[in-house]
């Protein structure tokens, strides 16, 4: 008996060892991703700080003023805001201010995505666990915010306001960290100029943004030991700083020193909080670059590693000031013991990079959430990683940030002056995130609106003061990130308006079922062996690029299905839960409607199969209806617009059989088409060198012989697999859009010059669809909106 409990007793401690096991790991990582930008905070807080007219009041009690304040700073935002309460507002373990706005959106209504259906709430992500919505507090704010369209529209602007802010984050950040580490050559080589540190700065960024190919989790991992090395290193420094120079820093702990050092300081010291706050700038990539780590594992690195290390290296630094005024443009470097001088210097440097690393993987990650939720152009997206989901590599933001980041280095080639820009940068995406995270304690947790708004006026307060220091400093650098925010809100608030715009009008022009319910099976035109896959973004109706193709060209494929690629406002969409199949009038017309669903966070993959895919899906949902005999019996038009969602892991039950294929010839041979000898041998020549047609697995769909199967749907499922061997062809609008003549400039302005030259200037949609081009047809539409 002994026996038996003792190995039940080991048998419950074993996931207990594995989660601890999987915490610790995660918190290890995080350090290489999450924290790189916060611990290299160090490097130039003390500096921007006294760069201004604070450098007149060189004397101990300043400098104790000046730690308390970093010291409050550190624990109230970042301790106490992010680690313990803003980490806890994730979505679905993903973090940032879009993560924020796609949760408020879905609790309360709020969003602006044009096609979204009622089944998009059925998924298993769309609300939080517990969430009720008849159980929510302040239903009237619910209901004033859900009314007033102008109110989403404002919502809308705060975030893109927010990303913007974050993309200019991923331009300062390399340029005031890698400066910053390179400048403690001056200590050591006295007479290397200014112009030299900022050429070797230049060339490390160069480097550095060349290396973003190779993949977000390959230069984390490797320098996740450098982080931690590098906060040991300057914890270590910090304390011996304390013990040789001034044991009785701590005492600056005390909030005394605050109150009085803005009686000695007044404006000045208001004016230095723009430094003073550098000291928590990177608490927002905490939790932007939440998605691959748990909020505990990011709890537990915070508060056993970076918050004591960075408490003490502030304190040994200012132990150190205190006994060295002089010294305050390079008090970091000075207050290295001379022995370890050259290794921290490395390690810096190193730390520096992986520090811009964090920041520059938060901008690829909230392009593509921008891109997902219809707010920025068309722009190519790599998986950079086959094992972790979501990591990215963005090309064309990668060397617009390079070439940005070199150019902010070369014309200020001055810490504090980028410091003053970062500053703002940093401060505003914090502010929104506090405005957002109101909403959530109301609307998502459910709370009473008495802590939101304690929430917003504690925290908010603090944040507006540091803001307000910030923008005294416009005219000192402070008016770069106002300027990328602004270029970056205009592309993306255009690109969201003249893609809205579009959709209205698609869906004010679509054709009406009853037409085309009048022209018969055949739908008046002649139909040819194939699949045909119309694209549109409406998930109901039929799109006006139908009409105008048949119109043109009075022939269309046996198999029509109206294919729909949207996003939807959460971060990952299950494979079971991704396609959505519907019919389109009676089964003789033999047209579908295909629905697949994308998260903001997924990104989609040009090696699926997704024709096999599709197929497979539409068999099933024909088998699915079958089995419902209400909604086989007979076509009702009311019944337009039903869909199914379809599970595309499981098995069972599955209507097709598949058999790989050798190669093409067999396919092509053994079954009928409507493609010529000359287009056949085109397409075999495009797979023959397309290294993405290649890739795609190549299958015979085969009908099993079972006699219990309906012969009404034996004979569409047979026309389903005749039609797929016979080829599939994709059919696409290419749209221009125009504004109406009686348009206000400004419409026109943002149509006609900003829109279309974003159309122009930015990837395809048959490219970013991973469209094999040989199958491709394009549909000339003109919008006028």
């Amino acid at each position: 008996m002994d026996a038996e409990a003792g190995a039940v007793a080991a048998a419950q401690e074993l996931p207990w060892r594995q989660h601890y096991r999987n915490l610790l790991l995660l918190a290890y990582q995080s350090f290489g991703v999450v924290y790189g930008d916060l611990s290299t905070s160090p490097l130039y807080v003390y500096k921007s700080t006294f760069s201004g007219r604070l450098g007149q009041y060189q004397d101990e009690q300043t400098v104790y003023g000046v730690l308390s304040l970093i010291f409050w700073t550190f624990t109230l935002v970042p301790l106490l805001k992010y680690v313990i309460i803003v980490l806890s507002a994730d979505d679905n373990g993903e973090g940032g201010p879009f993560a924020l706005y796609s949760l408020l959106c879905r609790h309360a209504k709020l969003s602006l995505l044009p096609n979204q259906q009622a089944a998009d709430e059925e998924l298993s992500t769309y609300y939080r666990d517990g969430f009720a919505a008849q159980h929510g507090s302040s239903p009237w704010l619910r209901r004033f915010l859900e009314k007033h369209k102008t109110v989403k529209t404002g919502l809308l602007v705060v975030v893109l306001c927010a990303a913007s802010m974050v993309i200019g984050d991923g331009v300062l950040t390399p340029a005031i960290s890698v400066l910053s580490s390179m400048s403690g050559l001056q200590v050591r080589a006295t007479g290397l100029q200014e112009r030299s540190v900022v050429l070797l700065s230049c060339i490390v960024l160069v480097g550095l943004f060349s290396l973003q190919h190779r993949g977000t989790h390959k230069v984390a991992f490797m320098f996740a030991p450098i982080v931690i090395i590098w906060l040991l290193c300057i914890g270590g420094i910090g304390l011996y700083n304390i013990v040789h120079w001034n044991p009785k820093i701590y005492q600056a702990i005390s909030p005394y020193y605050i109150v009085k050092f803005f009686r000695t300081t007044g404006t000045d010291g208001w004016i230095a909080l723009g430094g003073i706050l550098l000291s928590m700038t990177g608490s927002e990539a905490m939790f932007a670059d939440l998605g691959h780590f748990t909020s505990a594992s990011v709890r537990l690195a915070f508060i056993t590693i970076i918050y004591p290390c960075l408490i003490l290296q502030y304190m040994g630094q200012a132990a150190f000031l205190s006994k060295n005024m002089l010294h305050m443009r390079t008090s970091f470097y000075d207050s290295i013991p001379g022995p370890v001088f050259w290794p921290v210097f490395v390690v810096a440097t190193l730390a520096a990079v992986v520090g811009s690393q964090a920041v520059i993987s938060a901008t690829f990650s909230i392009v593509k959430q921008c891109h997902a939720l219809g707010c920025f152009p068309r722009v190519k997206i790599v998986h950079t990683s086959r094992w972790i989901y979501g990591q990215i590599y963005i090309p064309e933001i990668n060397w617009i940030l390079m070439v940005l980041c070199v150019a902010v280095t070369v014309a200020f080639g001055d810490t504090t002056l980028i410091g003053n820009a970062y500053g703002i940068a940093c401060m505003t995406v914090m502010l929104i995130t506090t405005f957002f995270m109101a909403f959530i304690i109301i609307f998502v947790w459910q709370k009473n609106i008495i802590f939101a708004l304690l929430f917003l006026l504690f925290f908010g307060s603090i944040e507006t003061v540091y803001l307000s220091s910030s923008l005294m400093k416009v005219h000192q650098g402070g008016w770069v990130p106002l300027v990328l925010a602004f270029i970056f809100m205009s592309v993306m608030f255009i690109w969201h308006y003249g893609t809205k715009r579009k959709y209205q009008f698609d869906l004010q022009n679509k054709v009406s079922m009853r037409s085309i319910l009048s022209l018969g099976p055949n739908l008046g035109i002649v139909r040819v062996p194939g699949i045909g896959l119309i694209y549109t973004e409406l998930v109901t109706g039929v799109p006006a690029i139908f009409t105008h193709f048949v119109t043109n060209l009075p022939a269309f494929h046996e198999v029509l299905v109206f294919l729909c690629v949207k996003s939807v406002p959460v971060p990952y969409v299950q494979p079971d839960e991704r396609y959505l199949v519907g019919r389109i009038g009676p089964r003789a017309y033999r047209m579908y409607r295909c629905i697949v669903r994308y998260g903001y966070k997924d990104v989609q993959r040009d090696d699926e199969n997704f024709e096999n895919m599709l197929v497979m899906s539409i068999a099933r949902f024909i088998m699915m209806e079958a089995e419902d005999v209400s909604s086989s019996a007979s076509y009702d038009i009311a019944n337009e617009g039903r869909m199914a969602v379809i599970r595309t892991t499981d098995d069972a039950g599955t209507p097709l059989g598949m058999r790989d294929l050798g190669g093409l010839a067999e396919s092509i041979s053994t079954t009928r088409s409507s493609k010529s000898e000359s287009l056949r041998s085109l397409q075999s020549s495009y797979e023959q060198e397309s290294p993405s047609a290649n890739r795609r697995r190549r299958v015979r769909f085969e009908l099993p012989n079972e006699d219990a199967m309906d012969q009404q749907v034996k004979d569409e499922l047979l026309a389903l697999v005749e039609a797929k061997h016979a080829g599939v062809a994709y059919i696409m609008g290419h749209s221009y859009i125009k504004a109406r003549r009686s348009s206000n400039f400004l419409k026109k302005f943002a149509v006609d010059v900003g829109y279309s030259f974003l159309r122009k200037n930015c990837r395809g949609p048959s490219v970013s669809l991973h469209i094999p081009h040989i199958s491709l047809i394009e549909v000339g539409m003109i919008y006028y909106v």
